[in-house]
């Protein structure tokens, strides 16, 4: 057997090789952790590589690489070290963000553009980074992270819920578009899972905070702080739940995890439609008679 030839064998049979964003702590190291035990290859990404491997240790398979996913060449500097490491990427989770929680009116320009940059902006900015190895290898798929704040709005999550509500149609857009070429999307709605989610790290309050709000935002933000650390999910489930979406053959374009996420969506289906015979009439009076 041809040098070549055994060194495409060894790829195909090394397992999957994952490019994972915010892998430094939260569902991103322990996703990586578990891609790692089971044999696979992960780049994972963060501001700072070090504290990738202090999560995760010195591995084989491990590439530990500097990305803020608001920089646009060092996405693609990243994506270059991973496929000169590993030859190929097979699965893009778009992990890495943060949540912002105050009023629709409390959030400041500055702290919505924060978020979006974050969020929105900078999902855009990998995912464009890595879809040129992808089309390439006509195979792979584009994993992003939301949350059942991205389907059904939540009072004190408007802003937040927005960016998440952009990653849900750029995915759905995303499953269209790369469908002919064998490229798989998927938007992972997590409900509540008990991680440091809810931390200072994780989450940002607005600075301005309005008395008008207390009964909504003000309950919100009371909710928030008892939930943290005492959220139904647990975050190894969904690890072991994202090595079984990856190895579906056929993924689906929306992926709940939670009951809480599942009965979410169930209410917010209830409504729509009811919403729906309740003003057909008139949604459907404005056609060109």
């Amino acid at each position: 057997m041809s040098n070549a030839m055994s060194q495409a064998t060894s790829q195909a049979n090394a397992g999957k090789v994952w490019f994972i964003t915010g892998a430094s702590r939260g569902f991103g190291a322990l996703i990586a952790r578990d891609a790692l035990q089971r044999g696979d290859r992960v780049v994972a990404t963060a501001r700072n590589p070090q504290t990738v491997v202090e999560q995760l240790g010195d591995h084989p398979n491990l590439l530990a690489v500097k990305l803020d996913v608001t920089n646009e060449a060092e996405a693609a500097q990243a994506v270059e070290v991973a496929i000169a490491r590993f030859s190929r990427i097979d699965v893009l989770l778009n992990n890495a963000g943060y949540g912002l929680l105050g009023a629709v009116e409390e959030a400041s320009d500055n702290e919505v553009k924060a978020v979006f940059n974050t969020n929105v902006f900078g999902l855009l900015t990998v995912t464009r980074a890595v879809l040129p190895q992808m089309r390439k290898q006509k195979s792979g798929h584009v994993i992003n992270i939301s949350s059942i704040g991205g389907y059904s709005a939540y009072q004190g999550w408007g802003v937040y819920g927005a960016t998440k509500f952009a990653v849900e149609g750029l995915t759905e857009a995303l499953a269209a578009e790369l469908a002919p070429l064998n490229v798989h999307a998927t938007v992972v709605e997590p409900g509540f899972f008990r991680t440091d989610f809810l931390n200072d790290n994780s989450l940002v309050s607005t600075k301005q905070q309005i008395a008008d709000y207390a009964e909504t935002v003000g309950v919100t933000r009371d909710v928030a702080a008892g939930a943290n650390h005492a959220q139904p999910g647990d975050p190894q489930k969904l690890a072991a739940a994202m090595l079984k979406l990856v190895d579906s053959a056929n993924p689906p374009v929306r992926l709940p995890l939670g009951s809480d996420t599942v009965a979410r969506i169930n209410a917010k289906n209830r409504h729509v439609e009811q919403e729906l015979e309740t003003w057909r009439a008139l949604a459907v009076s404005t056609d060109i008679a």
